[in-house]
């Protein structure tokens, strides 16, 4: 994923409002290809289709029309004889133009149900076998073209092998020459083959005529009629061309490099996905993007193309129909930002209808960002060219604290610290387990192939029965097909990627990325010493860097260099990997993290990858502190590994530097801080602060100083409560406790509380009438202390149950 540095300069506003929409191109991938790589014409006219039926009897009595068997040789001419007799009544000067103009040529499948009954009218032959194999013969001889859409809808048993004999048969030799023969014979190979056949008939000539169009006519035939899927053989034929070095030079090395992707879209193609409606404001945005494009890589430039036209700008055309300015009125910019604050997120049901629901948008402070930045830009534009860009300054709409979130990324750095804190202890353990998983799916690979096919093996503890074709595959009890090589793949590539980013903390691309040649060697200057090196390719941050490899991370490699090499020739296969975030295809490279899809080297995807780790956490059941199975992310493997440098010791700039960090902020934000970091670094504080002060503060008590502590809390429990007086401190009440503020009364002594109260009463109602003054005064002060212990517990909030109910989970709140 390298940023494509090309300066594009500017163009005045004022031309770009009268540029014309760009133009979209015709048709999908495929059909670009094809434009780029036209196929052959068949034609309904050539020497072996004109020629009268004598001559063609005559060549098809010769070699290599002749079997072994003269039965079939039989057959052959009888049948061929039936259907020239039966053309012969049609319109045409050539026998492929007969054939066209009979209904045979309308489709496969009316042939075969009254292709019989049409012959037999015509000539009284009616058996369907020798009618068929007499179609057969007059197509291999080139009498016939037969269309590719007809021909993958025609099903015939000795196809493949009969054109590979007559046809071609020094091409097939050489070509064979060139192929495993494991690959020759499997499945996959008998489908490549199978192709061949097929363009020959269609187009004729050899092996060393078929183009790259005819290929991708080929494909984009089986795609669209479904009877076969690309890359189950149906693109290796295109390989095996390409390594004999049949194509010219600048075509590509898989078909897959022309009909699968769309590739990069111009500015003007960003901008017209979703319509912007204002051909001022089109151009603006147009030329915006050709401004920026020189400093961002292709994914950074369709991201910020989709925020401003389809976030942004379309979204205000939609809601405010005739908007014509970037100086938005209030009330324009307030609606606009309060509809980015939800989106609409679908979810497909289980009946195939579809679920709307309307979320929060989690990346709404990045999409005012990016907006807040297109005004600042051009505002500051218009200052050196403000011909170009004064007329569109306007006042930005979006202040500078609405594009921060600090409570959401304070939410998600805690997510993510939680999350490799549960994963980090599990790490070895998930190790282990991987490894231990390809050894057991290795071994039941290995259980499979020592016996028959079709015969009955157990692996596992359970009884399989391995398939009558020969391939790795197997059938349980219960009749389930199981591919036990590529369960054996995916466990060997789940340990190898756990292993490999575990050791590194690459990202989980620059890890597919990985090359034979990032394997380097670097002798010290000090001691002449060699080192093993991997030089990691730039990535997100266009910074490349170089990791010491570990001798645990050297086993790693060797075993794969050593799985994907090729046996014949011991190198490792060229695989041209394409870049999803630049769109573009890579140059082919010897990768390491590559597999035989079908028979062609093909790059590993980052799906195939987690979905291997999910069969591995499958295979151990580890879980979560809530109880759920546990999950490993490929970029856990990279925030586990900077949170275990960082707490061995290694200093963060320099974990920064290992894993290709341009801001220490953000390789500390991988850093998850654990509890025990916590409460060590609070007793160091503790033991700096304690050297500062007096040393007899922290002398050890004796026995009777710690008793008469224990004896003080002992004796806070009084009749109405307890006394909250410190230690060491005397009561300044003289016991009179109802007085004292520091009495804590308790609730269930209220009774007792009420009797003093009216004890009180009584006392000064007598003392009263008594004359005696001097205690008037005295149980006043008791009675009022009294009476404020008895709020007190008034205002103590009254401890009940609340019943909350039982949880309830609604099938509609996922995010």
């Amino acid at each position: 994923m390298k940023t494509r540095i090309r300066h594009l300069t500017g163009t005045p506003v004022a031309d770009l409002s009268e540029r014309p929409p760009a133009p979209q191109a015709v048709g999908g991938p495929m059909e670009q290809a094809l434009a780029r790589f036209p196929a052959r014409e068949a034609g309904t006219r050539w020497p072996m289709t004109c020629k009268p039926t004598p001559e063609i009897l005559a060549a098809l009595g010769k070699s290599p029309y002749v079997p072994a068997v003269a039965n079939t040789g039989w057959y052959r001419l009888a049948g061929a004889r039936a259907i020239l007799s039966w053309l012969d009544g049609f319109a045409g000067t050539s026998w492929q133009e007969r054939w066209e103009a009979s209904p045979a040529a309308a489709c496969p499948r009316q042939w075969a149900e009254h292709g019989p009954t049409w012959i037999a009218g015509a000539t009284g032959v009616s058996r369907r076998s020798l009618v068929q194999s007499g179609l057969l013969t007059l197509a291999a001889a080139d009498v016939l073209r037969l269309p590719l859409e007809w021909l993958t809808g025609h099903r015939s048993t000795h196809l493949r092998e009969f054109v590979e004999e007559v046809r071609d048969p020094a091409g097939f030799t050489q070509l064979e020459a060139h192929i495993a023969p494991q690959r020759w014979s499997a499945t996959t190979g008998r489908r490549a083959r199978l192709a061949l056949t097929r363009i020959l008939l269609a187009k004729g000539g050899s092996l060393a005529d078929i183009t790259v169009g005819d290929a991708l006519e080929y494909a984009t035939v089986v795609r669209t009629t479904g009877s076969n899927r690309l890359g189950g053989g149906s693109t290796l034929f295109y390989s095996w061309l390409h390594e004999l070095g049949l194509f010219p030079s600048d075509a590509p090395s898989t078909l897959r490099m022309l009909g699968r992707v769309t590739g990069q879209l111009t500015c003007e193609q960003l901008v017209d996905r979703h319509g912007v409606v204002n051909v001022p404001i089109r151009a603006l945005l147009i030329d915006y993007l050709e401004e920026r494009r020189h400093r961002l890589d292709y994914s950074s430039l369709d991201n910020l193309a989709r925020t401003l036209t389809r976030n942004f700008w379309s979204d205000l055309e939609r809601h405010h129909p005739g908007i014509a300015s970037l100086d938005l009125p209030p009330q324009v910019a307030t609606a606009w930002k309060e509809r980015l604050r939800t989106r609409i997120q679908r979810r497909r049901r289980p009946d195939g209808t579809v679920e709307e629901t309307v979320v929060e948008r989690a990346d709404r402070a990045l999409l005012m960002m990016a907006v807040r930045a297109f005004y600042l830009d051009i505002a500051r534009w218009s200052v050196e060219e403000p011909a170009r860009w004064g007329p569109w300054a306007a006042p930005c709409p979006i202040k500078e604290a609405e594009t921060l979130d600090t409570k959401r990324t304070k939410r998600v750095k805690a997510r993510m610290d939680q999350r490799t804190r549960e994963r980090l202890p599990a790490l070895e353990t998930f190790a282990r387990a991987a490894a231990d998983h390809h050894r057991h799916r290795l071994a039941d690979l290995k259980a499979l192939r020592a016996v028959p096919p079709g015969t009955a093996f157990t692996a596992g503890g359970n009884v399989f029965v391995r398939t009558r074709n020969g391939g790795a595959g197997a059938r349980d009890e219960a009749g389930t097909l199981l591919h036990f090589d590529l369960a054996e793949h995916r466990a060997f590539w789940a340990w190898a990627a756990v292993e490999f980013l575990r050791h590194t903390g690459a990202r989980i691309e620059e890890m597919l990325e990985i090359s034979h040649h990032a394997l380097v060697q670097y002798r010290l200057p000090t001691t002449g010493e060699i080192v093993p090196l991997l030089q990691i390719a730039p990535s997100k941050t266009d910074r490349e860097r170089v990791l010491l490899v570990s001798p645990e991370l050297a086993d790693v490699l060797a075993t794969i260099v050593r799985r994907v090499r090729d046996p014949r020739t011991g190198a490792i296969p060229l695989v041209a990997a394409y870049d999803y975030e630049e769109r573009t295809w890579n140059p082919p490279a010897p990768l390491l993290f590559q597999w035989d899809r079908a028979g062609e080297a093909s790059r590993m995807t980052g799906e195939l990858i987690r979905r291997a780790l999910a069969e591995v956490l499958a295979h151990i059941g580890l879980t979560d502190t809530t109880g759920q199975p546990m999950d490993f992310a490929p970029h856990d493997f990279r925030r586990m590994f900077i949170t275990d440098a960082i707490r061995s010791g290694l200093p963060p700039h320099i974990a920064q530097v290992i894993v290709g960090h341009t801001n220490i902020n953000t390789t500390m934000g991988y850093n998850a801080v654990y509890p025990t970091e916590t409460i060590e670094a609070h007793r160091a504080f503790i033991t700096r602060r304690r050297t500062l002060r007096p040393a007899e503060e922290y002398r050890t008590p004796t026995d009777g100083e710690w008793e008469d502590f224990l004896g003080h809390f002992e004796r806070r429990k009084l009749s109405v409560g307890t006394c909250a007086r410190a230690y060491g401190t005397a009561c300044v009440h003289e016991h009179a406790c109802v007085r004292c503020s520091l009495l804590r009364p308790d609730p269930a002594q209220r009774g007792r509380l009420e009797e003093i109260r009216d004890n009180l009463v009584a006392r000064i109602a007598e003392a009263e009438r008594e004359g005696w003054l001097g205690e008037v005064e005295g149980l006043k002060v008791s009675l009022a202390g009294a009476e404020d212990k008895l709020a007190q517990i008034d205002r103590q909030p009254q401890k009940a149950t609340i019943s909350l109910g039982m949880p309830t989970t609604r099938s509609g709140d996922l995010e």
